[in-house]
């Protein structure tokens, strides 16, 4: 390629490659000279190879403006198996350039904000040596998601779709020696693999059947014959858009796959931050954005998506209103966010969701971002009370105080401003408060629902007043009021490297918006070069006006429960830490909402212990005693030890050395005979042969 490419469209679509290469290029730096590097190279490395990566997809953006319907850039030819032909090829358009962009783009500030994170991080889990692989971890994850997003097939796809389960599983399990008992971490990795493989399934058999019925797994060559299929056998396309149903309640952590997210919250809170809002969850409303063309031709289809997301929404929203970790509160909201994006493609509204998309990527991150910085700070507290305290400041926090716990916060707007700010906004963004980027996005989510789906409408508004409720509620109980630990009361401001990145997302959590305003859609007219029958949704102010009164009516809620009040009850004689006022104010209902409606303990009950039932009954009984124990070691090593006898002491013993025996015996007794004529006399040598003589004559005459 020459500069002078590099002047056109289609030259500079020739660089998408890159987006790839560039974060595979820093992970082998890291890895291969890591150990030689200091902390600060080692996150600058990785950094600069997202940032590159990043650079990459804004050419892309450019280079479309030149040319909307995109191209694809064919790298290598990949497989070649009798009617099958892929190539490792990068589709570039509208589409998947959105999310080249928010991956990258808000994975690099993930990458600088980790630097000083996982500084304090390794060295509060007592393992500085496990910096580097953080850094190689993030950069391969990036790597994945950008197959994943940029290819143009769907087994491609599913390259990229494996590589962020496998990147997660290595981070949610980063410090897998760490949490209960030693195992809860390792834990909750495995949860995640094991929840996502189920999805991955489906996604598979959605191959298969694809493969089966089209020949072909290409996205423009699937999409071609997608309505003659349709109306020659309609099943066939509705079993493929299931089955990437159940794909994508996996990967984005819907009904009923949704329980492995809030346990990712093992990993660092950098790797939270970018499964939550970059990476992996995305991958589930991509694909259904990818295949929306077929998802079209299907009605049955896209009302079982749109209903998964819509009641998903709901009930996520609920149970995060129950919780008191800050980072379990905002796992939730996650999964409650993802409904409303899933059912915003899954009825069609493919805009509304990808808006979403990018919006939730800008205020999630923030806010995971922010409670990270929320921690450290809290981490810097417990240290300066463990170190500087009085015996009575240490024994009120313990040794094992939870510091993610908001009911352990309180104050901190005046300890943290910076992040107090920046969690601020990117909580009235998450509520959908006019104007940051999360009203726009939401309500316009809203407003299709109204209108092509009435019902989940209901579902979606009912689960944005626990939206904001929650934010509320958050939001008061970690900042306001007075500190209800020492930690609390001695937290400190993160590092620049750490609230600089928060700045530029709170920024864009506040500004994004403008993306798709009413009587602009910037966003809307980028997408309908790359979605076909793109539904071009109007705003709807009177739904904005009842969303936004209903948020502010939740806050409101959150501040009767959690402002001066719940600070009233600190000043309770012998007061430690009031519960929340909830619990008494719903009672059972409250609890089912701390507890998450059992619904972990359901799958306990319905499947991991009949599975693990089955597993030991079959490892035991089966493999152990039966195949084992009596097969092997009675039927085949017994009749084995059986047979070697018969053989060694019947047939070798007895037939085969007799046999050998016997002719040594004979032939030592008919030596022996024989020996009897040796008598060493010479008369009779010559007696014997007169005698033989005799014979031979007498044989001639009578023959004759």
């Amino acid at each position: 390629m020459t500069l002078s490419n590099l002047t056109t469209p289609e030259g500079i679509f020739g660089l998408a490659p890159l987006i790839v290469i560039f974060p595979l290029i820093g992970l082998l730096i890291n890895i291969i000279f890591g150990s030689r590097f200091e902390e600060k190279v080692i996150g600058t490395v990785a950094s600069l190879a997202a940032g590159l990566s990043f650079l990459t997809a804004l050419l892309m953006m450019f280079a479309l403006i030149g040319k909307p319907e995109g191209g694809v850039v064919p790298l290598v030819e990949w497989i070649t198996i009798g009617g099958l032909n892929l190539n490792w090829a990068f589709q570039i358009d509208t589409l998947s350039v959105t999310m080249m962009l928010v991956v990258a783009g808000v994975g690099t500030l993930i990458h600088i904000y980790s630097i000083g994170y996982m500084h304090e991080d390794v060295r509060h889990n007592s393992d500085p040596g496990r910096y580097k692989r953080f850094f190689v971890y993030m950069n391969l994850f990036i790597a994945a998601m950008m197959i994943l997003v940029s290819s143009d097939n769907y087994l491609m796809m599913f390259v990229g779709w494996e590589g962020v389960g496998l990147c997660s599983f290595l981070l949610i399990g980063f410090w897998y020696e760490k949490g209960v008992n030693g195992t809860a971490n390792a834990t909750a990795a495995k949860k995640a693999m094991v929840v996502n493989r189920i999805g991955d399934a489906g996604f598979l058999i959605a191959l298969f059947i694809m493969f089966g019925a089209f020949g072909s797994l290409t996205f423009e060559e699937v999409f071609a014959l997608g309505p003659q299929i349709a109306e020659a056998t309609p099943w066939i396309i509705l079993a493929i858009t299931l089955f990437f149903l159940v794909a994508v309640t996996g990967k984005s952590a819907q009904l009923p796959l949704f329980v492995w997210l809030p346990d990712a919250m093992a990993g660092p809170t950098p790797v939270s931050a970018l499964i939550h809002a970059a990476t992996m969850v995305t991958a589930g409303v991509y694909l259904i954005a990818r295949t929306g063309e077929l998802y079209m031709l299907v009605p049955a289809a896209q009302t079982w998506v749109t209903f998964v997301g819509g009641i998903t929404a709901l009930m996520a929203a609920i149970i995060a209103a129950g919780q008191f970790d800050i980072k379990k509160v905002l796992a939730y909201s996650t999964i409650s966010q993802l409904g409303f994006m899933v059912a915003a493609v899954g009825m069609g509204a493919f805009v509304a969701g990808m808006f979403h998309l990018v919006m939730h990527a800008f205020f999630k991150a923030l806010l995971f971002l922010s409670a990270g910085s929320v921690i450290h700070g809290m981490h810097h507290g417990q240290h300066y009370v463990s170190h500087h305290g009085t015996s009575k400041m240490k024994h009120q926090d313990g040794p094992h105080l939870d510091v993610q716990d908001i009911r352990n916060m309180g104050g901190l707007r005046n300890r943290m401003p910076t992040t107090f700010w920046v969690f601020t906004i990117g909580g009235l963004a998450l509520a959908g408060i006019f104007p940051f980027a999360g009203f726009w996005s939401k309500d316009e989510i809203l407003a299709e629902s109204l209108l092509l789906q009435p019902p989940v409408y209901w579902l979606l508004t009912i689960a944005a007043i626990f939206t904001a409720f929650y934010v509320g509620r958050q939001l008061l109980l970690v900042f306001f009021g007075s500190p209800r630990s020492q930690a609390a009361g001695h937290a400190e401001e993160s590092p620049r490297v750490m609230t600089y990145p928060l700045i530029i997302l709170a920024f864009f959590s506040v500004i994004g918006g403008a993306l798709n305003l009413p009587g602009v859609y910037t966003f809307t007219n980028w997408l309908e070069h790359s979605i076909a029958h793109l539904h071009k949704g109007e705003f709807n102010l009177l739904v904005a006006i009842i969303s936004t009164g209903l948020a502010l009516l939740a806050l409101g809620i959150a501040w009767i429960f959690y402002g001066p009040r719940y600070e009233e009850l600190l000043k309770l004689p012998k007061a430690k830490r009031p519960d929340d006022p909830l619990r008494k104010s719903l009672g059972p209902v409250f609890v089912a909402m701390e507890s998450k409606f059992w619904v972990d303990e359901l799958y306990e009950l319905l499947f991991v212990k009949p599975y693990m039932a089955v597993s030991n009954f079959v490892g035991e009984i089966i493999d152990w005693r039966f195949w084992h124990d009596w097969v092997h070691n009675v039927v085949i090593a017994g009749g084995f030890r059986v047979f070697t006898r018969i053989m060694a002491v019947r047939i070798d013993l007895g037939i085969i050395d007799g046999i050998a025996n016997g002719l040594g015996s004979g032939a030592k007794s008919f030596s022996r005979l024989l020996s009897r004529t040796q008598t060493g006399f010479v008369r009779n040598y010559a007696l014997m042969v007169f005698f033989g003589v005799v014979l031979i004559l007498g044989y001639l005459v009578l023959r004759y």
